[in-house]
């Protein structure tokens, strides 16, 4: 089916830690199988990762649909002082 991508932006400043809810992002590809949702992360924050909570530290590529859902996986910005904000799209 048509895959649908929703997400609000999320913007971090110096030390932020957010985790991802399914206010942001959430996907629907029509088959009524979110459990079967992927995602890729294309472009990595410049400052910080996309992390799993049981691996702080450690950056993730791609994560599921039932990690957001369980509020597993969270966009860390790394404390660099020149920085500023930054956003995940």
């Amino acid at each position: 089916g048509d895959i649908v991508l929703l997400a609000e932006p999320v913007t971090l400043t110096e030390g932020d830690r957010v985790t991802l809810t399914t206010d942001v992002p959430v996907a629907t590809d029509g088959t009524s199988k979110p459990e079967k949702l992927l995602y890729a992360v294309s472009v990595p924050p410049v400052h910080g990762q996309i992390e799993h909570i049981n691996y702080p530290g450690m950056p993730i590529s791609t994560y599921s649909q039932l990690d957001v859902v369980a509020q597993k996986v969270s966009s860390v910005h790394d404390n660099s002082h020149e920085a500023g904000k930054e956003s995940l799209r």
